[in-house]
């Protein structure tokens, strides 16, 4: 949800209480700019109003999802005068569906969007601008979605299943039989997934499903009861129809059906793959991906002698393609299992200058024994709560080149202030491209020691 913006023209304080506004409540806007997130801005009778698919200048018809004071959230129900800039949105559940809120933009415009978040972010809490602007790093708008979870409630009044994809503001599911962003092949398992589960002997007992395309693909269906013969017969039909591996997820951590099925993902260029299980974190976009690691790699300059250390290291993604160019890498992860994972993952490459360790990285590092040796260069790709108290450290590290990852540019901005004031200087950042038809921004940036 988008902050309220500085300027914005709130109702003076005092006088009598406005009503709130009821959610569903009908009403016509001119959207004057857009707001950070891509939603459309509008004020009236003393409320901001934030409109998702929405664009500047247009007047629309919003319906209210939510008011909070003097905030009020909707989204476009009908377009009396259209953006010279709206395209038709290429999926039939837009305004349903939460997952693309920015479809009805044009790709360029936005990537154009994306870049001027960053900007502004780096902007009004940093005060700086890098000394050079990338290029976006994009790939194809849609088909491109290698993982995805799919919403599963039993609606126990209406007797019904429901599947698909949470609606825009609410915890509503939207039935869905085709996602323009999805792989290719997950896009049959995603229009038959429905009526498989409608034929399980006890629905109420379902959780989610997440549908993951990568060296195979896997079908994983979250469930709150034993699965009865049947009901299994039914899935590894499925599965094996859209040969796909089938993984449950009851108590305990997921578990393949098949214990001797792989499962997990390549980086191409490195000629490296990387063991992958349900529930890890995984970048969703692979081509964006390679494309990012490929930047990374360019931008931090490894040299062969160098000591380099990987913070929120995942799966290895970014560890072992620099494993491959210098003589240590010192990788570290907050999730334990995470950690096993990327040391098999490690071992698997036949990469043996490389060292995991699990660390709660929202804590100092000045105690970790892993740090004291220093390192020529770090590469951090942090959560959306950012890296604040690693970041406090760096400089101690001795690091003269800092590769910083991010999916919040007002983290990466917050995180920066405390780099420029250790001495770093905002050498060069970009947007990465990693969810076209979202809002949402990924980002890389990277400091060197003044």
């Amino acid at each position: 949800m988008a902050k309220p913006v500085r300027g914005l023209r709130f109702q003076p304080s005092g006088g009598s209480r406005a009503a709130q506004i009821p959610v569903g409540k009908k009403q016509r806007l001119t959207i004057e700019r857009l707001a950070n997130d891509g939603r459309g801005i509008a004020f009236l009778e003393g409320r901001t109003w934030f409109v998702v698919g929405a664009l500047a200048g247009e007047e629309i018809e919003a319906r209210v999802l939510g008011a909070h004071g003097k905030v009020v959230e909707a989204r476009t129900e009908r377009v009396f005068s259209a953006s010279d800039l709206r395209r038709p949105a290429p999926c039939a559940h837009a305004g349903r569906c939460g997952g693309c809120s920015v479809q009805h933009l044009p790709h360029d415009e936005q990537l154009a969007l994306k870049q001027r978040m960053l900007a502004e972010q780096l902007s009004r809490v940093a005060g700086v601008e890098p000394e050079e602007w990338a290029p976006p790093l994009s790939g194809p708008e849609f088909g491109y979605r290698r993982r995805a979870r799919v919403a599963v409630r039993w609606d126990a009044k209406a007797k019904k299943l429901e599947v698909g994809f949470r609606a825009a503001g609410s915890q509503d599911i939207v039935a869905i039989d085709e996602c323009p962003v999805l792989v290719q092949p997950l896009q049959p398992i995603m229009s038959r997934l429905p009526a498989m589960l409608q034929r399980l002997s006890k629905p109420q007992a379902l959780g989610h499903v997440e549908l993951f395309s990568g060296s195979a693909i896997a079908v994983l269906l979250r469930h709150m009861a034993p699965l009865s013969a049947a009901d299994l017969e039914i899935l590894q039909a499925f599965c094996a129809f859209h040969e796909a591996q089938l993984w449950l997820h009851g108590e305990g951590e997921p578990q393949p059906v098949d214990p001797d099925q792989a499962l997990g993902y390549r980086l191409e260029p490195w000629n490296l793959q990387l063991a992958y299980r349900p529930g890890d974190f995984v970048q969703v976009n692979a081509g964006v991906n390679e494309a990012m690691v490929a930047q990374a790699l360019e931008w931090l300059a490894p040299q062969a002698d160098e000591r380099v250390l990987d913070l929120f290291c995942g799966l290895g993604n970014f560890a072992l393609p620099l494993a491959q160019k210098v003589r240590e890498v010192v990788a570290v992860e907050g999730v334990a299992t995470m950690v096993a994972r990327a040391a098999e993952n490690a071992a698997s490459n036949n990469l043996h200058n490389t060292r995991f360790f699990q660390a709660d990285l929202s804590q100092p590092l000045s105690d970790a024994e892993w740090a004291r040796e220093g390192f020529s260069a770090v590469l951090l790709d942090p959560p959306r709560d950012g890296a604040f108290e690693v970041v406090r450290k760096l400089a101690s590290l001795g690091a003269k080149r800092l590769v910083y990852v991010s999916c919040n540019p007002a983290t990466l901005a917050r995180d920066t202030v405390e780099l420029v004031r250790q001495g770093y200087r905002l050498k060069r950042a970009g947007i990465l491209d990693m969810f076209p038809q979202t809002a949402h921004v990924e980002a890389m940036a990277l400091f060197e020691a003044s």
